[in-house]
């Protein structure tokens, strides 16, 4: 696949993504603090997938060769005023912070247990535990992922759930550290 087919793939995921978040957000009226300038869940050392690195590399080649990424402790795409230097672009992860999340994972006995999670600031305006949040309400890991895992695979020609650094986009040096695999 070559590369615009990948980038237009992965701009289709991204608009889904942002549909279903902005319905689930507004199942939730008044729950969800995130906005503008609350930076809490732009973190450092965050991942993305080789195809959402390679779609933020080409639309923000000049500030990725000259511009300067935030200081180390937060994403290096914030800006000083808190904002996403990349918003159109950003990665799946960043779209969906902040949402009640679910997933399937297992207990020390090997069987399924269903696990929550959600942004800190969100947890009170909730108004409820997060675990007596209708399912429906939740945004499910796993779905995405997996779309994605397999753009990655068909645009690369191989299946390594390659991760790429946000950090290590930034400067002459980034492709050397920004291509190599990430746990």
């Amino acid at each position: 696949m070559n590369p615009a087919a990948a980038r237009a793939r992965l701009a289709a995921i991204h608009d889904e993504v942002t549909a279903r978040v902005d319905e689930l957000a507004a199942a939730l009226p008044g729950s969800l603090v995130c906005r503008e300038g609350c930076a809490d869940c732009c973190v450092d050392d965050l991942t993305v997938f080789s195809v959402e690195a390679d779609l933020i590399r080409h639309h923000h080649a000049v500030l990725l060769a000259a511009g300067t990424p935030h200081a180390p402790g937060a994403c290096a795409f914030l800006s000083d005023a808190g904002s996403c230097r990349i918003y159109a672009q950003r990665p799946y992860v960043c779209r969906t912070q902040g949402l009640p999340l679910r997933w399937q994972d297992e207990d020390e006995t090997g069987a399924p247990v269903e696990m929550r999670d959600i942004c800190p600031l969100n947890e009170e305006p909730l108004g409820m535990p997060l675990l007596d949040l209708a399912a429906s309400r939740c945004w499910v890991l796993g779905e995405f992922e997996g779309r994605l895992a397999g753009l990655q695979a068909e645009a690369e020609g191989r299946f390594d759930l390659r991760r790429v650094s946000l950090r290590g986009l930034f400067g002459p040096a980034a492709g050397s550290e920004a291509d190599q695999p990430r746990p």
